[in-house]
């Protein structure tokens, strides 16, 4: 194979698309281990739940701080060095014994590590490579790699973990996690010149002072809090919620396997779109269609073939904002602190995420019953709607010179 093939930006895609795949489909996983590991040590399933709940919030404040050093001191140097502390979390939480030290291993170090491999960073990765008229289409591809990664490694653990224990599921999951050593190796050699943006006058202090003055970044920031305030309730609150209904636990189980399935066909999609039209527009109309899904799920009558319809509709619409919110941050600021804004972008998503989990536990202990939070997620999407109509998505040189002028 002749050495243009391996400079060729589709290796870029290729690996970006593996790391992705290994990150997010192993983090995904972790789920599966709870019971198990819980039982062995005889602790309360809220030990283990609390690391989980660490990871997540560590995963959230760390994206940040993880892009500014990439942006900093180089994308490479940042996954090998994230690829190596999530593959230790992984094998520390093998070996641990204590709930203290599931905190320390799976929730800081593969939180930390996690959040190092995570799509802001991989994201900013690509559109710095990829054809212009092709990066929103990359951005979908890319994003359709962790819901790829979910539906391969979540079962996969289950399969290992009967044979063999979780602690060998747990160990050959830290050396699998490892690839993304050399798969990151492979990108720097495949994007040579481009993988990192040029330095240019601008300081990193100059593009959040950019930034923190831009009305779109906030309202694009909280657009994203609401996208992950609805995704995170489904996931946490769905099974639960179908339970209540009476409904048995594989019906729910199914529903979050159509949506995987469905979110990999709507991110390509998503992308795709992104490249031929407006992309706030695409957002705005995006979280008024989830809003319609979910209110009409909430009227029409439960059965098992409503759930799997809701799943398979609200699946296309899943992380579809991830390539539309992730090209908007790009369009308007450009590659060179990229992994450091859509960074801050993404910590208001964990913020939703967070807070719907807690927001739906609240309402269902003080009710008995989700309406209430079902229709705070309704409105929360037509809100978001309405938010991104007047966002300035032009590149911020322009808006300043317009200012300037005017």
């Amino acid at each position: 194979m002749s050495k243009s093939i391996w400079r060729s930006p589709y290796i870029v895609l290729f690996c970006a698309v593996g790391i992705v795949f290994l990150s997010y489909g192993s983090r995904q996983s972790f789920g599966v281990y709870l019971r198990p590991i819980t039982a062995e040590f005889g602790w309360g399933v809220q030990s283990m739940s609390l690391a989980l709940a660490v990871q997540a919030l560590v995963y959230g404040l760390s994206a940040p701080f993880v892009g500014a050093i990439a942006d900093k001191w180089g994308s490479i140097k940042v996954l090998c060095a994230a690829g190596l502390l999530y593959s230790a979390g992984i094998f520390m939480m093998s070996q641990s014994t204590t709930p203290q030290g599931m905190i320390l291993s799976a929730g800081f170090l593969g939180g930390v590590g996690s959040a190092g491999c995570a799509l802001s960073l991989i994201l900013s990765i690509a559109s710095r490579v990829a054809p212009e008229e092709k990066r929103s289409l990359w951005l979908g591809i890319i994003t359709s790699g962790g819901t790829g990664g979910q539906l391969v490694l979540v079962p996969a653990g289950v399969l290992v973990m009967e044979q063999f224990g979780y602690y060998t599921a747990l160990i050959s999951l830290s050396f699998f996690v490892l690839l993304i050593l050399p798969l990151a190796f492979m990108i720097k050699n495949a994007a040579g010149d481009n993988l990192d943006a040029k330095k240019g006058e601008q300081s990193l202090g100059q593009a959040l002072l950019e930034a923190k003055s831009h009305h779109g970044f906030w309202l694009l920031s909280i657009g994203f809090f609401t996208c992950g305030f609805q995704v995170q309730f489904i996931n946490a609150h769905l099974p639960g919620y179908l339970q209540d209904q009476g409904m048995a636990p594989i019906i729910a189980a199914t529903a979050i396997s159509v949506i995987g399935v469905f979110n990999m066909i709507g991110t390509w999609i998503s992308g795709w779109l992104g490249g031929k039209y407006r992309k706030k527009h695409l957002l705005a109309m995006l979280y008024f269609g989830r809003s319609v899904i979910f209110a009409v799920f909430m009227i029409m009558p439960l059965s098992p073939l409503s759930v799997y319809i809701f799943s398979a509709a609200i699946g296309l619409l899943w992380l579809a904002t991830v390539p539309l919110t992730s090209g908007i941050v790009y369009g308007m600021f450009g590659p060179r602190y990229m992994a450091t804004l859509y960074g801050i972008v993404f910590f208001f998503h964990q913020v939703g995420s967070f807070t719907s989990v807690w927001l739906g536990g609240i309402v269902k202990d003080m009710t008995n019953a989700y309406d209430i939070a079902w229709w705070i997620v309704i409105i929360g999407g037509a809100l978001a709607s309405l938010l991104h109509w007047p966002i300035d998505d032009r590149p911020v040189a322009e808006v300043i010179a317009d200012r300037q002028a005017a």
